[in-house]
């Protein structure tokens, strides 16, 4: 009797190597990873300054519309989404955007942190195609097609987690802190002067925090694909998931419901879509299943 599971098996043999032969595809494997690391890394550092100006645009943007609202213009944290997402005009004047650094080499080792952390986004889709590639042989085929999905949607999450940063939760991160100054007529004066590090570390703190976050689904469905977790789990731990979503959003998010909310609707919502997406795959496993009870072929 011959079956699909048969063809599986052959096929996993057919692959079998020494040791010696998985170390030399190891070492390939990770010499590429670190040749296409560091020609990320060299791109992102020639590149550092407009990178960091790019990120630097919330702040600017926050600090011109409090300006115009100092000034008596009625603006707020919306206007300020409004504002990123292109759907009205920024208020031009108020003076330019004022970072500081303390120590001679800070914002050289800031463009160095800034590149290293360009890179590993720039060249992700290298680095995981590498992963994949020297894993790949031990996989039975259907494994592998199901594995495939998974490496374009982490990055995807990744860029949507880090998009909801960029034009909502810094806008109100910002916007919070520049509403702590004391400025005008008061004999004291304080005025917020970040440095230059402390303003990446928060810029990419936020974003891996919301990335990784909006990585559940595939966390969600690469654990139901090994078994570990199925559907009516992930129905029945639905309550204790959501409390443990806000405890996580109240951690990593500044102290402000908004930007808690922020995090944490999104996170449920890929909860509840999470277990869709094992529902659906417990559904094709059971007809695959179902076929390969069929599928027997008499010798």
């Amino acid at each position: 009797m011959s079956t699909i599971e048969d063809d599986d098996e052959r096929e996993i043999e057919s692959s079998r190597a020494p040791l010696l032969d998985h170390l030399v595809e190891l070492r390939k494997r990770l010499i590429i990873c670190i040749v296409g690391f560091g020609a990320g890394f060299a791109l992102c550092f020639a590149f550092s300054e407009p990178i960091y100006i790019f990120l630097l645009h919330p702040f600017e943007v926050a600090a011109r519309l409090m300006a115009a609202e100092n000034a008596g213009g009625g603006h707020g944290p919306f206007s300020m989404m409004s504002a990123m997402a292109g759907l009205s005009e920024v208020p031009e004047g108020g003076e330019g955007l004022r970072l500081v650094f303390t120590a001679p080499l800070e914002f050289f080792f800031t463009k160095l942190k800034l590149a290293a952390f360009g890179a590993v986004i720039v060249t992700f889709p290298v680095l995981a195609w590498q992963v994949y590639a020297f894993v790949a042989p031990g996989l039975y085929k259907r494994e592998r097609r199901a594995f495939l999905p998974f490496l374009a949607a982490a990055p995807g999450l990744f860029l949507l987690g880090a998009a909801l940063v960029y034009y909502m939760i810094l806008p109100f991160v910002l916007w919070f802190s520049l509403s702590q100054q004391i400025v005008g007529e008061a004999a004291v004066t304080v005025e917020l002067l970040p440095k230059v590090s402390d303003y990446l570390t928060l810029v990419t703190t936020l974003l891996l925090a919301f990335g990784l976050c909006f990585q559940l689904p595939v966390v969600l469905t690469l654990l139901a694909l090994t078994g570990i977790v199925n559907a009516q789990m992930l129905r029945t731990g639905r309550r204790y998931a959501i409390l443990g979503v806000f405890i996580v959003a109240a951690i990593v998010t500044p102290p402000d419901p908004i930007s808690q909310l922020s995090l944490a609707i999104p996170i449920i919502l890929l909860y509840e879509i999470s277990i869709w997406c094992v529902r659906l795959m417990e559904r094709r496993r059971q007809r695959d299943d179902e076929a390969q009870g069929k599928d027997v072929i008499p010798v």
